[in-house]
């Protein structure tokens, strides 16, 4: 890859072709649960665009840029209303579509010039939906926003982590297409950082990618499983345009500018069916750690932590000029090759790939999913604790460092764990 085809594909800034592709997709951008009776205003920056998230006095989100546009106040200092955010500086309000509602001295001394008629900032539109605020940048008419299949999954206790990465979203979704990483990054460097003469884990023997409606599948052979096993005959997917499924949960990578990521996982673990039902009445959102404050260094102890490593080692834009492909990376290929015609279809006035327009389409959107029998279906406390995977998750949250004890304690009443102490994080996960 040469220089300007790494910026072709790593530039999201307004007017930018990949940006253009981006913006035609809902992003997630925050947990429904950060806002609360003292926190309704939030400063957020998305494409590299500073705005405001809020939410009114009525419940109704916002998302609106961050001048006011009277005098550049900022507006992450203003104060919500029953409808729409006020300007803390000179009190101009403004509702969700940007519009100028409120002009406080000019509607009291010339209320019929209408002032505010003739004054708009920049808003784009916001929806909540599977407990997280989700943005739309690209133009009218917005697409469906999905409603994957495990949003409507039942008798689940959901949780949603944010962190920000300092490196470019690309690298990031890369990560997403490359299924050998699990046997190093994951599973050796986990043995090796408890024990240095720990016996390295099974080799992958082939890996196989294809494309479908919604993204890539990546699928990978180990030589201790039969090639029936979930891991070959269903795979993984790096769901268009930026996120990884694994069934169990999604990790979206949100561009914040050319330079920062925004990982938004939204994780979903079946409970017992002794525990059923369960009603989750709200989703915590929770935001984890990326550094270790007594070393500084990047917390390696946890699955999605270790990729975080991964892609800010590359640099924050990661120089492809450089790189040396293998093998293993014909999957890395197919995505960079399906974002330049994402980018090659919008010039011709169609959809990227991924797009949904139909709503009976976008009911209940299947993807492929390794153990839907257990998350649908469920299976008892005993049968859980034997499961290969789910069982670990019994034992501690292993995808990402710092989960605040009261979310764990949630997670114990959730699953029917008694007398369940709050696990010491800093132990590296067994995988």
């Amino acid at each position: 890859m040469d220089a300007a085809e790494n910026a072709l594909l790593t530039q999201v800034g307004p007017g930018t072709p990949m940006g253009g592709v981006l913006r035609r997709h809902w992003m997630p951008i925050a947990g429904a649960s950060e806002f609360d009776e003292k926190t309704r205003v939030k400063p957020v920056r998305l494409m590299g665009e500073d705005l405001v998230l809020y939410k009114d006095l009525s419940g109704r989100f916002g998302l609106v840029e961050r001048k006011c546009a009277h005098r550049r106040a900022d507006l992450s200092y203003g104060f919500v209303e029953k409808c729409g955010l006020r300007c803390n500086y000179h009190g101009w309000a403004y509702d969700e579509s940007g519009q100028c509602v409120e002009m406080p001295y000019e509607d009291t001394v010339a209320p019929k010039a209408r002032y505010k008629d003739k004054i708009k900032i920049l808003a784009y539109p916001v929806r909540e939906h599977a407990g997280m605020i989700w943005a739309y940048m690209g133009p009218a008419p917005a697409p469906q926003l999905p409603n994957w299949e495990p949003f409507t999954w039942k008798n689940g206790f959901r949780q949603i982590i944010i962190s920000k990465i300092p490196c470019n979203w690309l690298q990031c979704q890369e990560n997403s297409i490359d299924p050998v990483h699990f046997e190093w990054m994951h599973t050796n460097w986990s043995r090796r950082q408890s024990d240095i003469d720990a016996e390295l884990g099974p080799k992958h023997m082939k890996v196989g990618f294809d494309a479908f409606r919604y993204g890539l599948i990546y699928r990978r052979q180990r030589e201790d499983l039969p090639e029936d096993h979930p891991m070959w005959s269903v795979g993984r997917v790096c769901l268009w345009p930026n996120c990884f499924f694994l069934g169990d949960h999604f990790e979206w990578r949100v561009p914040i500018d050319d330079e920062n990521t925004l990982s938004v996982a939204w994780v979903f673990q079946r409970v017992p069916t002794e525990m059923e039902p369960y009603e989750q009445e709200t989703i915590p959102t929770w935001h984890g750690p990326i550094t270790d404050p007594d070393t500084g260094r990047w917390i390696s102890t946890h699955v999605i932590n270790q990729d975080f490593i991964a892609w800010v080692g590359q640099g924050t834009i990661a120089d492809r000029t450089m790189e040396k492909l293998g093998m293993s990376d014909r999957g890395i290929l197919m995505l960079r090759r399906q974002l330049k015609d994402d980018i090659e279809a919008i010039e011709r006035g169609e959809d990227p790939m991924g797009i949904i327009r139909d709503p009976a389409e976008n009911t209940c959107v299947e993807l492929p999913i390794a153990e839907r029998d257990i998350l649908v279906d469920g299976v008892s406390r005993e049968e859980m604790r034997a499961h290969p995977v789910f069982g670990k998750h019994m034992e501690r949250f292993m995808f990402q460092a710092g989960q605040p004890p009261e979310v764990w304690q949630e997670f114990c009443d959730a699953m029917g764990l008694e007398n369940r102490q709050k696990y010491d994080d800093r132990q590296v996960i067994k995988i």
